[in-house]
């Protein structure tokens, strides 16, 4: 994985947060990354429906999807997100032995096993989720030391 998904809920989260028209330059100033990159992701969330897109001063994207509603493994769905894999595989279909003729299908499928597993926790975990538990609003538990900062409010929250 080479942290798109982690841009996309990020930007996902902010959209949520901010509830308005940002720029993939405010985007990619929050997320600390590059505007390009930013640019590349949301335009994978805007073909899932996740997100509105509109040119000009006042343009850049907005959220279009309930955040509430929104889970995070429809998210990887939209990214082609694959949580477990690997690109090497040990042994050869070549090889006489059983071990190493058979050994990469057996970790292919322990590795899809283990996507699928991930992915049934991120069908429980949505946008508005994440931002509850940044903000420790509605009963969520604290997201940890880079919660809001005594005296600011859950909405500007210093972002």
């Amino acid at each position: 994985m080479d942290g798109i998904f982690s841009l996309a809920v990020h930007a996902l989260v902010y959209l949520s947060h901010k509830d308005c028209w940002l720029s993939s330059e405010a985007l990619a100033a929050n997320i600390c990354t590059n505007p390009a990159r930013v640019r590349k992701v949301m335009a994978q969330l805007k073909r899932a429906g996740f997100v509105f897109t509109r040119e000009g001063n006042i343009g850049g994207y907005r959220l279009a999807a309930d955040p509430a509603a929104l889970r995070l493994d429809a998210v990887a769905d939209a990214l082609g997100v694959r949580f477990v894999s690997t690109a090497w595989h040990s042994g050869s279909d070549d090889l006489g032995c059983l071990v190493a003729s058979g050994m990469a299908g057996i970790m292919d499928g322990l590795y899809a096993d283990l996507d699928r597993c991930c992915r049934a926790r991120l069908a429980a975990v949505t946008v508005a989720d994440l931002e509850a538990r940044i903000f420790c609003t509605a009963g969520a538990p604290p997201a940890g030391p880079s919660a809001a900062a005594p005296g600011q409010d859950a909405k500007s929250g210093g972002a």
